[in-house]
């Protein structure tokens, strides 16, 4: 894995000096692939041309911001926290969701949960690829997607202003899956991870020295309390990626769980015409005037 990380290495020094960007911008988020984007960016260019952008919110995971700092003190970048929640309010996106601080963070959780299962769908993510389902479920993708293109708009503003690159920390398993938001997290200048799975995020995680801290907790999108990645696909990273790679590299799937197979092929399908959903007028040579 060691030959990867130098790779991307190269591949980051080579893009930040072709298009002249003084340094980069990453979105840190707690989580472990940026947690890795954030370490492979510095092992590239040199820590004092990595900026860390920390952005949490109402919902976030008590540990989100914790977690963001330990990362970037780890890897000794500098860094900024910007709250979003003060955005988010303002374009009456937190209008769309019952408040719950006052609830415990457990009881937050459980009833997202129990939300996400009975949304009257046969399958809640699928629904939320396919951009279908109740006036309330479409009220809560809405919701949740915001926030994302909240993050998006701040880290430009953070950038453009340095001359610094946007670095995505988006992967291969969750670019088939569509485990990202368009116009979101999607919208960056760089991605060093995209063809990577995810098993293979977190071994150069480990490779690089990313705390075990960061390794070690359940992958989530942390939009929602109480969804992680693996509950959403109702799988295991591993699972996953194991049928993934069967499918997309042409291997033998008859020793994987027939009904796992089919909904992975499923959701690829969807996340397919969910990343196409940018359709444009053609333009003639004569319309042009």
């Amino acid at each position: 894995m060691i030959v990867i990380v130098e790779k991307i290495q190269q591949f980051l020094t080579d893009t930040i000096q072709k298009y002249d960007f003084q340094g980069v911008v990453v979105g840190i988020s707690g989580g472990i692939d940026s947690a890795l984007v954030a370490g492979l960016c510095t092992r590239a260019l040199g820590n004092e041309k990595v900026f860390g952008l920390l952005m949490p919110e109402r919902d976030s995971a008590t540990d989100t911001l914790e977690d963001s700092i330990l990362v970037c003190r780890h890897f000794q970048i500098p860094y900024r926290v910007k709250k979003i929640s003060p955005i988010l309010r303002k374009m009456g996106v937190y209008r769309l969701q019952p408040p719950a601080q006052l609830f415990p963070r457990r009881i937050q959780e459980a009833y997202v949960r129990n939300k996400w299962e009975s949304v009257g769908t046969e399958d809640t993510y699928l629904a939320n690829l396919r951009g279908q389902g109740s006036k309330e479920f479409m009220r809560g993708v809405a919701y949740s997607r915001a926030k994302h293109r909240t993050r998006m708009c701040c880290l430009y503003l953070e950038a453009e202003q340095k001359g610094y690159a946007v670095v995505g920390t988006t992967n291969r398993t969750e670019m088939l899956t569509g485990l990202y938001v368009k116009w979101g997290d999607d919208s960056v200048d760089i991605e060093p991870l995209l063809h990577l799975y995810k098993r293979q995020v977190f071994q150069l995680a480990k490779d690089i020295g990313v705390p075990d801290r960061i390794i070690q907790k359940p992958p989530t999108p942390d939009l929602v309390p109480g969804i992680t990645d693996e509950f959403a696909f109702r799988m295991t990273y591993e699972e996953l990626d194991r049928i993934l790679e069967k499918i997309t590299e042409g291997g033998d799937l008859n020793s994987e769980d027939p009904a796992k197979v089919g909904r992975v092929q499923t959701i690829m399908e969807y996340a397919s015409k969910f990343k196409m959903r940018n359709v444009r007028m053609p333009i003639d040579q004569e319309e042009r005037g």
